[in-house]
């Protein structure tokens, strides 16, 4: 299995907005638990350790990216 990087969701805005809406009223130490459990569920779905080495390699490119924008 390839790791897939186009929107695979009909509608991105609104998948989007749930994981924003989740991480509302949660203080900075709730939200990132659950990002560590979301990480870990989806993994565990996908199942593919190279799949998920590859998504953590571009996750990670991504960091000073993310780190300008702040």
């Amino acid at each position: 299995m390839a790791l897939s990087t186009q929107s695979n969701f009909p509608n991105p805005d609104a998948a989007y907005r749930s994981v924003v809406e989740a991480h509302r009223g949660l203080s900075e130490m709730q939200s990132a638990a659950l990002d560590t459990a979301l990480v870990l569920i989806l993994a565990n779905h996908i199942g593919d350790i190279e799949v998920l080495k590859e998504a953590l390699a571009l996750a990670k490119r991504q960091l000073p990216e993310m780190e300008q924008h702040r």
